[in-house]
């Protein structure tokens, strides 16, 4: 005797004893392959920050200033353990925290950070390597078609939402110090710690990073594109070179197709006879090169003195050549390197009788700034190689060990952001510094 089910209005004959068809294979949807797929690569970030009630207060009322609980959302960018997130969601937490889609959790440095995109790069340290997430291109979206958020929303770890694209190139204002003017728009619910999470397509592939979403209104979130993320994500992550090769290049894009592309080759390095601007590097280091971000991954394990092996496309030609590497800055103890992490500076010591010989003898002596690290809070804030630094907050900065005393006092971290003071040819220049105190060693 036959058999019948019903499925709503419709219904399914099946023979005598036959079970009904299996709805896994359904429910497989696209979509929940594309979260299978990412969910490894996406972290959950939280931890503890002080923020001012009184900024006027601060240094003589301890009841000015308040802990709170941050939280957002990370996604890891190579093995090693670098994961780019909002630097809003770390900015200020002193032990970030990150957890694992497997509820594991390990602390966090913050390597550095670009004030323009309010993106900011960590590392963790790692044992085995880390699932890497897929990344996509933005230079091919389209209206309408199918995304996919997750992230740590309202603490909720590795929440889950979809919707569509609702509009492309957005310009928006999030602050009175942030403006955007290329997002992506969605109606896919972004919440408060979704912020630098991945915005995926039903491939699974990162096509964007959350970054705001509108406060009273339903259906309106934007993420930053990834193709201008990922560039921003090379940037901060070459902060983390020991050593370099004498060849600079940037990513070209044709379609959905990405290239890194040799811009300049260092005459004096002797590759110029093999290279030439317009080669397409295919690898370095045994590396697959698509991108800018593929390059610096590439160098990040490469010492100084070490020869690192290329494959060049020029044309219709395939070839190999071997780059130099030199190192990267001299900073190589752990004081240089904290005032680099922290400040972004490397400083030499000027003498008291230095600045006296200039007319200048309201300062025992001061720090002469040789070099500024791109996007860091010193440059931020226009501080130039050839500045003298004469102080930060109320103490004078004579020494090194005065930076380090000043950065290591809790009413330095309490009255963020301080003052900070330097000579400028014959003038004495001010202006106001926060800085992050997850940089560490």
């Amino acid at each position: 005797m036959a058999m019948w089910a019903f499925v709503g209005a419709g219904f399914l004959l099946l023979a005598q004893g036959e079970r009904p068809l299996a709805a896994s294979s359904l429910r497989r949807s696209a979509i929940v392959r594309a979260v299978e797929q990412a969910k490894p690569s996406v972290v959950n970030i939280h931890g503890r920050k002080v923020v001012r009630t009184d900024p006027r207060q601060v240094v003589n009322n301890p009841d000015a200033v308040r802990q709170v609980n941050g939280m957002g959302t990370g996604i890891i960018i190579d093995e090693r353990g670098y994961i780019l997130t909002n630097y809003h969601v770390v900015d200020g937490v002193r032990d970030i925290k990150v957890t694992f889609a497997d509820d594991n959790t390990v602390s966090a440095r913050l390597v550095a950070h670009d004030p323009q995109t309010d993106l900011a790069l960590l590392k963790i340290d790692v044992g085995d390597p880390l699932p890497v997430i897929r990344i996509g291109t933005s230079s091919d979206l389209m209206t309408g078609e199918e995304v996919i958020a997750v992230g740590n929303a309202f603490g909720y770890t590795h929440t889950v939402t979809r919707g569509i694209i609702s509009a492309l190139h957005r310009a928006v204002q999030v602050s009175d110090q942030q403006f955007y003017s290329d997002l992506i728009q969605t109606d896919a619910s972004i919440n408060p710690g979704n912020s630098g999470g991945p915005l995926l397509n039903v491939d699974g592939e990162m096509i964007g990073i959350n970054v705001a979403v509108r406060v009273g209104a339903q259906g309106i979130g934007f993420a930053l594109p990834v193709d201008e993320a990922i560039e921003v994500a090379a940037r901060l992550l070459a902060e983390e070179k020991v050593a370099t090769v004498p060849i600079r290049g940037e990513t070209r894009r044709s379609g959905t197709t990405s290239q890194f592309v040799v811009t300049h080759v260092e005459s004096a390095s002797g590759l110029s006879e093999r290279l030439q601007p317009g080669d397409v590097i295919l690898s370095a280091a045994g590396r697959k090169i698509e991108r800018a971000l593929d390059w610096e991954r590439a160098l990040l394990d490469i010492a100084p003195g070490e020869a690192v092996p290329l494959e060049i496309q020029r044309q219709d030609e395939v070839f190999v050549a071997s780059a130099p590497s030199v190192p990267v800055r001299a900073a190589s103890n752990p004081v240089e390197l904290l005032v680099w992490r922290v400040l972004g500076l490397k400083l030499d010591a000027v003498d008291a009788n230095v600045l006296a010989a200039r007319g200048e003898t309201r300062y025992r002596g001061g720090l002469l700034v040789t070099e500024v690290r791109a996007g860091s809070p010193a440059a931020q804030r226009g501080v130039k190689p050839g500045d003298i630094l004469v102080g930060i907050h109320k103490w004078q900065t004579v020494s090194l060990d005065n930076v380090i005393y000043i950065l290591n006092s809790a009413e330095f971290r309490a009255a963020q952001p301080v003052r900070f003071y330097v000579l400028r040819g014959e003038e004495t220049l001010y202006g106001t510094l926060r800085v992050s105190f997850g940089e560490s060693p």
